[in-house]
């Protein structure tokens, strides 16, 4: 199952985009067909921006991941208006995130360490900032906002950086904890991996002035299955 996940957020700086947030693709070797179904699905929302948390290859191990030139390499085939944007997370990093940027570079897609571009669309000028991971690096938010201005988006692959984020961001977009994968009725979420638990697990967060939207992300990781957490491709558009 792959669900495409419709979002409208309230930002009126912001309104009239249309973003699709993807992350955590953890694409297997076996699975060429499913990640052509991802591809196919952004295509089909006709989005301005298609923003990824990271996280391409599954495992550590060469024979556990499709070879990430392959992933880049079918990903060049997503088409958005003003282009393709994305920071790494921890299993890239840990794979071998130099290779894993470079072969995601060759192919259109923009990588954001600690950094921010200037976007224009349609006349709107937008900032897109990007963090380092959290797990395996050190995201440096003062650089990555560095002389941005609103409206900024910011992406970063784990959700924990959230209450240090300033309030002039317009809204943080991460992904890592995978909804927490396996959610059983009344109990919910039994292993999520953040230092807030199940808080800043999935969907539209808003505390003392943020937006941060967390997507449940495509793949898994450990264990190969998902229970009441269904994998998505959140849309987001702002009004």
């Amino acid at each position: 199952m792959l669900l495409v996940k419709n979002v409208n957020i309230k930002d009126s700086e912001l309104a009239g985009i249309k973003v699709v947030l993807v992350g955590d693709f953890h694409i297997k070797p076996n699975q060429q067909k499913r990640l052509e179904k991802v591809v196919s699905l952004i295509n089909a929302q006709n989005a301005d921006l298609v923003l990824s948390v990271g996280d391409y290859v599954s495992g550590h191990k060469p024979n556990m991941t499709m070879p990430i030139f392959n992933i880049a390499k079918e990903l060049k085939n997503v088409k958005s208006k003003y282009g393709f944007y994305s920071v790494l997370g921890n299993h890239d990093c840990w794979f071998d995130g130099d290779n894993i940027a470079k072969n995601l570079k060759e192919n259109g897609i923009k990588i954001l360490t600690n950094s921010n571009e200037k976007v224009n669309i349609n006349g709107k000028i937008i900032y897109l900032a990007g963090v380092e991971d959290l797990t395996t690096s050190t995201p440096n938010i003062n650089r990555a906002l560095k002389a941005t201005q609103r409206p900024t988006i910011l992406l970063t692959h784990s959700p924990d950086i959230f209450p240090k984020v300033p309030k002039d961001v317009n809204i943080i977009l991460a992904g890592h904890v995978h909804g927490g994968q396996v959610r059983l009725p009344l109990l919910g979420a039994l292993i999520v991996p953040s230092n807030y638990g199940d808080k800043y697990s999935q969907g539209l967060i808003v505390e003392k002035g943020k937006k941060m939207f967390v997507t449940k992300g495509i793949g898994t990781s450990i264990l190969p299955i998902r229970f009441n957490c269904v994998p998505e491709i959140a849309v987001i558009q702002f009004e």
